[in-house]
């Protein structure tokens, strides 16, 4: 999920250009320091069920949008799922009527006698689910409106041999045990599913959907389908993520959490108006047909592990064919809003940028397909998210939108990658979905369009940081999470490219993707890839800033000046004691320099948790600067970074960043 660009540098920027202005007056002036095509393929495409939903026995009729592509030959994950899923949308009352046949096959070694379902919808069911209290109706910028409530009911739940189980379901809540909570349910099946065996469920359920505000909902008449359906919790065996013991991973929706499940096949078709058209996870697997004022459209995917669809009268639909030296050939499909009909290029122009970049660095993008939907203005809840071969960029409230436009579009791009193929747990290690997903995101924006981070900014904002491979509800509010998975993750990034080089880190990154594609990675396993590749350890960087919540601190303590005497003619001695009192990854470089211009530069390890640096000279100490390149990525407490020699002690706590230090960085802000 994007976190808007736009807020964060308004967050950024304005708020450190009066705090460096006012460092500055309050300092001493002083002289500045001179994608293989491969993924869909032959698997059967068995006819859904769907009595009473009037899907099935339609008459053929001439295709009206889209064609069937043919799946490929090959199988990129186990394919733990198979979702054969018929869903109805009723335009009035806003609701979805569903049918579901789930196969799961136990990827495990004990026999099982329950499994569980995420039924995420029921979030939005109350202001007393977890979701609710945690988030006060708010995600992001956008707020739940008091008339609107959603979510999810199961209207039947069968075994494959007609037994109904509905009696036999019971909702839980592991993470708070909090009784109006509906977003996780067990059922208790009537006999042992062993290892290896499959197991079907066949699975009527009803979508009351609420405005949309956080990923799912209407406006007006257009709708967004994300986690609209019954979904099998992940069962992890026995050394899955480091597990030491097989079993269900299991979480409720909390406020800061987004999802987790296994890789398998979705055959999915879809009843609306025959005014609407469909963007869908995957791609058309049969002619969409038309009856009675309905239209039926049929998508198929697979070696995914979600499956959304968004629906509008109102889409302007556009495609593209795309190949690059990296991508042999896909299609680029675009959803428009119709008041952003004059930007289709910049769409287009961004998406073809991200996939080939992506593809070049990390692996080529294995889909035949890609969609972007662009919600209509006042559905920005929809907006700025991910799924499986389908994003939503910001919606369509401005005519003239800044590069927002194409890095919310690159973002969620990379999304494909580190959520959609790698498929970390991100209710428990968000990080490696989001931190990776931003570093990536300001590779492409730099490279094809000329914006670079303003990292020394975003580090200083780190003010509350926390460890990484934390449960994402476990942060103290939204903002926390989102600076520690998002900025304060690809920050430490930065810091390991900081270290090892720009084109070492492509090579740990694009063998971490190779590793882990299809899996499910925890943060030790990126550990274990990062030293196969450097061929040294992290041990101690991943144990201070990612399971520990450190960052970078270093500081100019005390500044002492002496005359002395040398060789029968005065000189000064000075010492300088630099302190460190947060965590430490490469040397930090410190200037020095003498009332005569006279420069010397140190290299500190860090080691220690404080140095003194002894110099005599013929000429007093002027001042001493830490870091003066910026190349602590970490570095979030710049502002004790500089001191001028001979400042009296009461003046010692003052803000001792000089005017040269303010005006380079408000220089480079406004060249952000």
């Amino acid at each position: 999920m994007k976190e808007s660009s736009l807020k964060l540098r308004k967050k950024f920027v304005f708020p450190a250009v009066v705090i460096l202005l006012t460092a500055a007056v309050l300092s001493y002036v002083v002289p500045e320091a001179k994608p293989e095509q491969a993924a869909y393929q032959n698997a059967p495409i068995t006819q859904q069920p769907g009595q009473g939903m009037g899907l099935n026995n339609v008459p053929p009729a001439p295709d009206t949008v889209i064609t069937p592509e043919k799946p490929k030959p090959v199988a990129l994950s186990q394919r733990i799922v198979e979702y054969h899923l018929n869903v109805e949308l009723n335009e009035q009352d806003k609701s979805l009527i569903g049918t579901e046949t789930l196969t799961w096959k136990h990827p495990g070694s004990e026999p099982v006698r329950e499994v569980y379902l995420h039924l995420y919808a029921n979030a939005f069911e109350s202001k007393n689910t977890t979701f609710y209290k945690e988030s006060g109706g708010q995600l992001r910028a956008d707020k739940m409106q008091e008339d609107s409530f959603g979510g999810i009911q199961i209207t039947s739940i069968q075994t494959t041999d007609g037994d109904e189980l509905k009696h036999r379901v019971q909702y839980v809540q592991p993470d708070d045990e909090n009784p109006d909570d509906h977003t996780l349910l067990k059922v208790r099946l009537p006999d042992d599913v062993q290892p290896n065996e499959k197991l079907t469920l066949q699975i009527g359920f009803e979508v009351e959907l609420p405005r949309v505000y956080a990923r799912m909902g209407y406006a007006d008449d257009f709708i967004m389908a994300g986690q609209w359906f019954p979904k099998i919790a992940v069962y992890e065996p026995k050394g899955t993520r480091g597990r030491t013991d097989e079993g269900w991973n299991l979480h409720q929706y909390h406020g800061n959490s987004e999802f987790y499940s296994d890789f398998g096949i979705y055959n999915v078709k879809i009843n609306v108006p025959s005014n609407y058209i469909v963007a869908a996870t995957g791609f058309p697997a049969s002619k969409t047909k038309v009856a009675e004022n309905r239209k039926i459209y049929h998508f198929y995917a697979d070696d995914v592990h979600d499956f959304a669809w968004a629906a509008s009268p109102n889409f302007l639909y556009e495609e593209m064919s795309f190949s690059s030296s990296a991508v042999p050939g896909m299609k680029i499909k675009l959803y428009l809003d119709p008041s952003h009909k004059e930007l289709k290029d910049r769409y287009f122009y961004a998406a073809k940028k991200a996939i080939s970049s992506y593809s070049k660095w990390y692996g080529t993008y294995p889909y035949s397909t890609l969609s972007i939907v662009v919600p209509p203005a006042g559905a920005n809840g929809a907006g700025g998210m991910e799924y499986p071969t389908l994003i939503t960029g910001w919606a369509a409230d401005e005519a003239n939108p800044g590069y927002e436009l194409e890095r919310v579009i690159v973002h969620e791009i990379g999304h494909q990658y580190w959520y959609g193929m790698v498929a970390s747990n991100e209710f428990e290690e968000a990080w490696l979905d989001e931190g990776f997903t931003s570093y990536a995101e300001d590779k492409v924006m730099e490279k094809e369009f000329d914006i670079s981070p303003v990292t020394p900014v975003e580090s200083i904002y780190m003010t509350n940081p926390a460890p990484l491979k934390l449960d994402s509800w476990h942060y103290d509010n939204h903002q926390h999470y989102a600076d520690n998975v998002y900025t304060r993750a690809k920050l430490i990034l930065l810091a390991i490219e900081d270290e090892i080089g720009e084109n070492k880190m492509q090579q740990v990154l694009r063998s971490y993707f190779q590793r882990w594609k299809f899996k499910h990675p925890d943060s030790t396993s990126f550990q274990t890839v990062l030293e196969q590749v450097t061929k040294k350890e992290w041990d101690q960087f991943f144990e201070q800033f990612v399971f520990d919540g450190q960052m970078v601190d270093y500081r100019i303590e005390q500044i002492d000046t002496k005359v002395v005497q040398q060789n029968g003619q005065k000189a000064y001695e000075s010492s300088v004691t630099i302190t460190r009192n947060g965590g430490s990854y490469i040397p930090v470089s410190i200037l020095f320099r003498f009332d005569d211009g006279t420069e010397v530069t140190k290299l500190w390890e860090g080691k220690e948790k404080q140095f003194v640096f002894r110099f005599t000279h013929s000429a007093p100490l002027s001042w001493a600067g830490l870091d003066r390149s910026y190349e602590q990525t970490l570095e979030n407490l710049r502002i004790n970074n500089f001191m001028k020699a001979e400042v009296p002690k009461e003046e010692e706590t003052k803000w001792n960043i000089g005017t040269a230090q303010a005006l380079e960085f408000i220089f480079g802000l406004l060249g952000w």
